[in-house]
This record gives structure tokens, sequence and C-alpha cells, in this order.
């Protein structure tokens, strides 16, 4: 009984240590945090109504991805990697991910079938939750337990790191008109191509997946752009 209490109550903490996360990651991605801002730990922490501790463990993580960079005398500090490095990453996913989704349609175990099936099982529920924050969890779920099935574990670990440090991004283009539903349809064919032993099928299905990511995201930062030129021009 204590036990199932003790991990329902570190899953809530856990939940609520990845929202304020992703509030600061929204906010720097949005550039509600400018390149180059500070981020004071004091005022982040007033903000959100926490301890400090939870804000400095979270801007470790974004420091980790690229988002935070630690500075002397200054602390915390927003970077910004600029559009044509996030294309790249995303460029270099595509590759990654047709890759891993090759080698599970031809390696994949009884296991990991099940893995696959119930992590897309979880996704068809999130998406139908209208809500895109969850549905991209769940979709991080089902796309690891692609890089598993691969059983490389290199590439496992390849597809892991670049994977969180895109995380920002992939979590925001989820939220262009209808790109959950397309992306939740793709899943299918993929699922279909991987368990049918389809390699080449599931690796041009992937590797197409993640480009229309990037082409999503082209589409998020010029509206981006616009609103953040409205807004100058509004105050000027």
């Amino acid at each position: 009984m204590h036990s199932k209490t003790g991990r329902t109550e570190r899953k809530m903490t856990q939940n609520t240590f990845h929202k304020l996360r992703d509030e600061i990651e929204n906010g720097i991605v949005t550039g509600e945090f400018s390149p180059g801002e500070r981020l004071d730990e004091a005022q982040l922490a007033a903000r959100f109504g926490v301890s400090r501790t939870p804000i400095r463990e979270a801007l470790m993580q974004l420091s980790a991805i690229g988002l935070v960079e630690t500075r002397p005398r200054r602390g915390a500090v927003v970077v910004d990697p600029g559009p044509n490095r996030i294309y790249e990453m995303f460029e270099v996913m595509a590759e990654l991910e047709s890759m891993s989704g090759a080698l599970a349609a031809r390696r994949h175990t009884e296991e990991d079938r099940v893995a696959i099936l119930d992590s897309h099982r979880q996704c068809e529920i999130s998406a139908e939750s209208g809500e895109t924050d969850p549905y991209y969890y769940s979709n991080e779920v089902f796309h690891h337990a692609i890089y598993a099935a691969s059983h490389s574990g290199f590439l496992e670990e390849q597809c892991i790191a670049l994977h969180r440090r895109l995380r920002p991004y992939r979590r925001l283009q989820l939220r262009v008109r209808n790109r959950t539903r397309t992306s939740f349809s793709e899943h299918a064919a993929i699922v279909e191509a991987i368990l049918a032993g389809d390699a080449e099928r599931a690796r041009t299905l992937l590797r197409d997946h993640i480009a229309v990511q990037g082409d999503r995201f082209s589409d998020l930062i010029a509206n981006l752009n616009r609103r953040e030129t409205a807004s100058a021009d509004g105050k000027s």
C-alpha cells in the first residue's frame, strides 16, 4: 500500500517537474526569453510558485539539450541555435529514425511487437484527447520502442540523444493544425511496415515522418516570426 502511494506521489512530482521544464522550454523556443538573456533562478521560482531546486534541475536539463548555457558570473543564459541548425538536426534525425525502422523490421522480437503496439495504442488515446503535449510524450515512447526493436545499442543511444535535443521543437510542431492526427496516421503505416518485416518501406515511412516534422516546424517558425514582428510594430 505504502509502495503504491509512494509511486503515485513520485509520478505526480515527475509530472509537475515536466510541466515546469516544458513551460521554460516553451518560453525559450517562442522567444519569450530572448537569446543571451539570463534566467534567474529566484525569479523563475517566484513566477512558477516552486523552490529553486526544481528550477535548477530544469535548467540543467535544458543545458543538456543546448537551449541554455551556464556562464561564469552570469549563470544560466538562453542559447539560440538558429533555424538552420535546428533543420540540420531534423535532417540527421530523419536518417537515424529511418535506419532504426529498417533494422526493427528485420530484427523485432515478439516482445518488441507488443511494446510497439502498446505504445501505438497509447498514442491513439492521447490523439483523441486533443491535447498535444500528452500526445508528444506517448509519441516519445512509441519512437523509443522502435529504437529498442532495432537491437543496435549504439544506434538506440544516438537516436535517444538527438530525440532529446529536438524535444522542444517536436513538441511545438505538433501544435500546427491537424498535425497530431496526421502524425498518428503515419504511425499506423509505420507499425504495419515494421511488423510485416518490410525494411525498405519502414525506412522510407520513418524518414518522411520526421522530414514532415521539419517542414512543419519551419511553418511554425514563420508564424512565430510574424507574431513577433506584429508585436514589435504594436510597441513602436
